[in-house]
């Protein structure tokens, strides 16, 4: 069985992180932005594939389709962390 008091810190938890927020989705945009512009120029082999279409090509190092879910994948990480860490405050 579950101990009810697990319960009871999951839910606080769950409550205080997901609650919504204009901050979250702008913090979590801002980490995918800035993931795209930092790695896009660090993984090896950025060019290999399809390009993505984006719109400004030279800002963003014309990417392939790999690089940009990998840049979007690491952000999207990157911004969970970021949202976890901004919201420990909460529950201390």
């Amino acid at each position: 069985m579950i101990n009810s008091n697990l319960l009871a810190v999951v839910e606080s938890a769950l409550t205080d992180t997901a609650s919504g927020t204009w901050q979250k989705p702008l913090v979590m945009f801002v980490c995918n932005i800035l993931a795209l512009l930092v790695l896009s120029r660090r993984i090896w082999y950025p060019h290999v594939g399809p390009k993505m279409p984006l719109p400004f090509p030279s800002l963003f190092n014309n990417v392939s389709v790999p690089a940009f879910l990998a840049c979007m994948s690491a952000g999207h990480l990157l911004g969970v962390f970021a949202i976890l860490a901004l919201s420990i405050d909460k529950a201390i």
